[in-house]
């Protein structure tokens, strides 16, 4: 049934009827603003989807798909990636984070370099992976590096409570994890973007649900549209979107009702209030973020890294010619780097956009490198 459901999603005899619809109600809304579109997605799958699809090329002449800050691997900052390293060159020490987060540069190295050297450094699928490599080595600090926004940490909250409750006094959380609106507000007014409406992260509003969205009608004046990853799913939320903008229409719309719902996932959203508390945060590209990133409560500081090792923050600057800042920021594109599929490649990353699969660099060389 699952798979029959997402092959009609993926029909491309219906993707052609619905590109057609659309495109005739872009025509109007293009005539109306003299200009094309500017439709910023917030979700790095979003990103790929997109471009996987076609759709960008596709939409082109009549809109500009701006990718913005979706990916939480490649908004950790120097800052943070060079603590991680620093955390990963103590004595004894066990790192357990994402794939992606191994070839993160720092200002100087990447955690995949540190394990070349010897530093213990493990991937892992899941926070409770890094749970269970804390019982078997209780003699040594296992230091879990959680990365991700709404999505992944009621995970690592409840991965946390295990341990508390196991009393594993030897496992701690180093959290990278941040929340996606104060990021939001600190872009969007933004006028050199001149961002029209926003496609909204489909992933993180199974957790949150929709009515988490309202503050960009309320506070911004602008539309925005729940989207899923298919082809026919982003093809309506586009449709959704330009309708809400030839109707003159403000408001934060679901297009993913098969997934989410208005209140999102209550379980996850407690786990989340249990065991975080909102601080301020390093995001490349955008500096510090008021209230964006998602620390341990006070009383979880025996289970928080940061915490129990603490380390001094050294502003680092981004390598000669990198834009990654600039692209997470929907300013740039990765054909206006000068890195990009020349010095900096999937093989050998100089940004974390090239890095992740999430990573807006990394989807154009797979996807649109050749059709430039």
């Amino acid at each position: 049934m699952h798979k029959e459901i997402l092959k009609r999603f993926r029909d491309p005899e219906l993707g052609r009827q619905m590109a057609e619809q659309v495109r005739e109600r872009l025509d109007r809304l293009t005539d109306r603003l003299g200009r094309r579109v500017n439709v910023m997605e917030f979700c790095g799958t979003h990103t790929a989807a997109i471009s996987r699809t076609g759709i960008r090329e596709l939409l082109k002449p009549h809109v500009h798909l701006m990718s913005g800050p979706g990916c939480p691997v490649c908004v950790s900052d120097y800052v943070d990636i060079d603590r991680v390293i620093a955390l990963a060159g103590m004595s004894g020490a066990i790192i357990a984070t994402f794939g992606d987060m191994m070839k993160v540069p720092g200002s100087r190295t990447t955690l995949l370099e540190e394990k070349a050297r010897g530093a213990d450094v493990r991937v892992v699928f899941s926070s409770l992976d890094a749970l269970a490599i804390a019982r078997e080595n209780a003699d040594r600090a296992v230091i879990f590096v959680g990365v991700g926004f709404e999505t992944t940490a009621p995970t690592a909250a409840v991965t946390v409570e295990q341990a508390v409750q196991e009393g594993r006094d030897n496992f701690f959380l180093y959290s990278l994890h941040k929340i996606t609106p104060p990021a939001m507000m600190a872009l969007l007014p933004d006028r050199d973007l001149q961002v029209d409406g926003i496609l909204l992260p489909g992933h993180v509003s199974l957790i949150t649900g929709r009515g988490y969205w309202d503050f960009l009608s309320r506070d911004l004046a602008l539309p925005g549209v729940v989207a899923g990853f298919e082809l026919l799913e982003l093809l309506s939320a586009v449709d959704a979107l330009a309708s809400s903008l030839l109707e003159e229409r403000c408001a934060v719309i679901n297009a993913y009702g098969r997934a989410v719902r208005e209140e999102g996932n209550l379980s996850a959203l407690d786990a989340l209030a249990r065991c975080f508390d909102l601080q301020e945060g390093h995001w490349r590209g955008l500096g510090i973020v008021p209230a964006s990133a998602l620390k341990l409560k006070p009383e979880l500081a025996p289970w928080d890294a940061e915490v129990r090792f603490p380390l001094e923050n050294r502003p680092a600057a981004p390598p000669k010619g990198c834009l990654c800042g600039e692209i997470l920021k929907g300013k740039k594109t990765p054909f206006d780097c000068p890195l990009f599929a020349s010095r900096c490649e999937p093989a050998r990353p100089v940004g974390p956009c090239m890095v992740s699969h999430e990573g807006t660099c990394a989807t154009y060389y797979r996807y649109e490198r050749f059709i430039r």
